[in-house]
C-alpha cells in the first residue's frame, strides 16, 4: 500500500487504481464502504420485484422481463461483492453473516411492493436513480477495475429503466390503471429524490469526491433524476411534486425536504417537516420489510446450513 500523500497525488495526475497496492488505507476503506453500498443496492434490487412475480402479480407478457431484471440485479450484485472479496473482504460473511439490518441499502427498498404499477415505478424512478448514480461513478471512478465492470452494468440497467417507461406509457393511456399508478407515485417520487441523501450543505467532508470514486454531489444527482423524471411525469400526464423554475434554472420541490413519512400506510405527510437526523433515525431502523426481503435472499443458505446441522446431528 501507498502514503496518503502520494495517493493524492496520484488522484490529483488523474492515475486509474488497478489494486490495493496502489491504495492508501483510507482510499482503500472508503473503497470498500462504497463498493458495498452498491453490492447490497443491488442485491436487494432484485427482490424488490420478486414478491410481485411470485404472488401472481406481473402480467403473463411482463413475466419475462421482470425475470431478467432480476437475473440483472444478482449479476451486478455479484461483480459488486467479487471485487469486494478481491479487496480482502469475506464473500460468505457478506452474503450470509449478516443481519438484515446491517445491509447497506437505500431505505427505499425496506418498502413492500405489491402491485405490478408499483414495480413499474420502481423501474422508473429507482432503477433510475441507480443508473445515474453509477453513471457517474463510470465516467469519474478512479477505481478501473468497477469502471471496465459497469460497462455491462449500465446497458442493463437502462434495460429496466426502458421496461418501466414502457409500461407508465400504457397505464397512463388506461383510467383504472392510471390512477392505481398514481397512487404508487405518490409516496415513490418522494422516496426516491430522499435516495440521494443528505444535501450538500449537511454534507461535513466527502471521501468519494475526494478520491475520484464519483464525480457529482449529492444534490446534483439529485437534480439530474429530476431533470429526467418530471418532465417524464408531464409528459404521461401523471402529478409529482416538483417543478422547473425557469428563473433558477433548476427543479424545485413543491414540498419541504424531509418530511415526515409513514411507512405503514405509505403516506408523506407534507404539513410535517422533520429534520435530516429525524430521517437518519428512520433510515437506521429499517423499513417495514427489511428482515422479508434479506430473508429471500438468504433463506436457501440458511436452509442448507440447517439441513447438514440436522444431518451431522
Amino acid at each position: 500500500m501507498i502514503t496518503e500523500e502520494e495517493m493524492l497525488r496520484r488522484l490529483d495526475a488523474g492515475v486509474m487504481v488497478e489494486d490495493i497496492s496502489e491504495m492508501s488505507p483510507t482510499y482503500l476503506r472508503e473503497l470498500k464502504r462504497t463498493l458495498l453500498i452498491s453490492a447490497d443496492t443491488e442485491f436487494l434490487g432484485a427482490v424488490m420485484y420478486y414478491p410481485n412475480l411470485v404472488e401472481g402479480r406481473v402480467p403473463e407478457k411482463m413475466q419475462g422481463a421482470v425475470l431478467a431484471i432480476i437475473q440483472d440485479e444478482l449479476g451486478h450484485a455479484h461483480i459488486d461483492y467479487r471485487m469486494l472479496e478481491d479487496l480482502g473482504e469475506d464473500l460468505d460473511h457478506l452474503l450470509y453473516g449478516r443481519t438484515a439490518a446491517e445491509f447497506k441499502h437505500p431505505y427505499a427498498m425496506d418498502m413492500p411492493y405489491e402491485s405490478f404499477n408499483e414495480s413499474v415505478v420502481v423501474g422508473s424512478f429507482m432503477d433510475r436513480a441507480g443508473y445515474i448514480l453509477l453513471s457517474d461513478v463510470f465516467e469519474n471512478t478512479s477505481y478501473a477495475p468497477w469502471r471496465r465492470a459497469l460497462v455491462k452494468v449500465n446497458k442493463e440497467e437502462h434495460f429496466h429503466i426502458n421496461f418501466g417507461v414502457r409500461n407508465l406509457e400504457a397505464m397512463s393511456k388506461d383510467p383504472e390503471q392510471k390512477a392505481v399508478t398514481q397512487r404508487a407515485i405518490d409516496w415513490m417520487f418522494p422516496m426516491t429524490v430522499e435516495w440521494f441523501g443528505l444535501p450538500d450543505a449537511l454534507k461535513t467532508g466527502n471521501n468519494q469526491l475526494r478520491y475520484r470514486l464519483k464525480g457529482k454531489s449529492n444534490d446534483q444527482l439529485r437534480q439530474e433524476w429530476l431533470g429526467q423524471v418530471v418532465p417524464l411525469m408531464e409528459r404521461l400526464d401523471f402529478q409529482v411534486p416538483a417543478h422547473h423554475d425557469a428563473e433558477r434554472d433548476e427543479y424545485v420541490l413543491d414540498f419541504p425536504l424531509p418530511c415526515r413519512f409513514d411507512a405503514e400506510t405509505k403516506q408523506w405527510h407534507f404539513d410535517e417537516p422533520c429534520t435530516w437526523d429525524d430521517v437518519l433515525k428512520r433510515w437506521r431502523a429499517r423499513g417495514p420489510w427489511n428482515e422479508k426481503l434479506v430473508g429471500f435472499l438468504q433463506a436457501g443458505r440458511h436452509g442448507l446450513d440447517a439441513m447438514s446441522g440436522a444431518g451431522a446431528a
